[in-house]
């Protein structure tokens, strides 16, 4: 499964990143890693969690507070956004009719 990110998700990954390697030199790499491995079971089991509505999911990284929110679109899967648990619920989902 292909898997791509929103231009609103890539920011929230970079910023995430850049606030928590600030926090703490190479937490931000920590955190970037528990992404890739969300991805990557992502990218196995598409199916696999928490649905959120027709065709959107969201996956919990194991180390972070933080659920990586995707929509499956055939055989693609779009993230929509990388949100931190404390967010403001549903918060991204004005992105859903951006391309």
């Amino acid at each position: 499964m292909d898997l791509y990110f929103s231009r609103a998700a890539q920011v929230e990954l970079d910023d995430a990143f850049a606030y928590l390697e600030g926090e703490q030199p190479g937490l931000g790499y920590r955190f970037t890693a528990d992404v890739d491995e969300a991805l990557g079971r992502i990218q196995m089991y598409p199916l696999a969690w928490h649905p959120l509505g027709r065709n959107l999911r969201r996956c919990h990284l194991k180390h972070f507070r933080y659920g990586v929110i995707y929509r499956l679109r055939g055989d693609k899967a779009e993230v929509i956004a990388v949100a931190h648990d404390s967010r403001r619920l549903g918060y991204w989902r004005a992105r859903l009719g951006a391309k």
